[in-house]
């Protein structure tokens, strides 16, 4: 029996973590039917480290960004310079950015620039935009509701677990919502009830790794194969079948990321 094949839309396998097995968790992926990762860059310097991962394993691709809890530390992203990024073939979304008020409130408007030098960058090369949003609901809702009328652009808000409200916000906007570990776990029941009154052909998977393990590997190293963890869930919550559901989830990816669709290894 063949395993399903599933997308795991957003890691990080360019952080130490990985450093001494990146070959094997590769292999490992894989086997588990994760059959193409997005490896984001969170800082522009980082972008030839992750770079040469992609063009090293052909099931990974990349995306770059500043992230917003860097960008007050970090050279501003320019429109010319993501765009520049942008024409490597493996280059597929423009991420993470957006705003983060948990930690770095206090570079809010600094973030917001960044955020709008990004989403000009994706409507300049028809990529899509990978959102971070953490304690920023207003402020995400506003900017992307503005920007996306002045000029449409595809979206999916990473690693989402924010509230109802935004949700429906996004959604409206035509975007997707990706799912992590988070929703694996025993205190989200709200969480997966935003997710199930979500359009199914909105949703993505993700591992976030190496973060936010999925049950029963919490608090542990998280992995690209363990987006087919996250996945078992979200099926349930649909209530599809696992290897419907990882269809699904890899459709809708094809969708929004439309050059990895394309994209042929040689």
């Amino acid at each position: 029996m063949t395993t399903p094949q599933i997308v795991d839309s957003h890691c990080h396998l360019d952080f130490p973590d990985f450093a001494n097995d990146l070959p094997d968790v590769i292999a490992s992926a894989r086997a588990a039917g994760v059959t193409r990762m997005v490896s984001i860059a969170t800082r522009l310097a980082s972008v030839p480290e992750v770079r040469g991962i992609a063009e090293t394993f052909d099931p990974v691709f990349f995306a770059a960004a500043t992230h917003p809890m860097s960008v007050a530390k970090e050279p501003m992203a320019t429109v010319e310079g993501l765009v520049q990024i942008a024409s490597h073939p493996k280059m597929v979304g423009i991420g993470e950015t957006g705003l983060d008020y948990h930690y770095s409130a206090d570079s809010a408007d600094v973030q917001k620039e960044s955020l709008r030098i990004h989403i000009e960058a994706c409507r300049q090369t028809g990529l899509p935009l990978i959102i971070h949003s953490r304690d920023a609901d207003k402020d995400m809702t506003d900017i992307l509701t503005a920007e996306y009328k002045a000029g449409a652009f595809g979206c999916v808000m990473h690693c989402f677990s924010s509230g109802a409200q935004l949700a429906a916000d996004m959604l409206d906007l035509g975007f997707y919502l990706s799912m992590s570990g988070i929703a694996t776990f025993k205190k989200s029941t709200e969480l997966r009830q935003i997710f199930a009154s979500a359009p199914v052909e909105r949703i993505l998977v993700e591992t976030d790794a190496p973060y936010l393990a999925p049950q029963p590997h919490r608090g542990k190293r998280n992995e690209p194969a363990y987006t087919a963890l996250t996945a078992a869930v979200g099926a349930e919550i649909f209530e599809m079948d696992y290897a419907d559901f990882a269809a699904q989830t890899s459709a809708n990816f094809d969708r929004l990321f439309t050059k990895a669709a394309t994209w042929k290894a040689g």
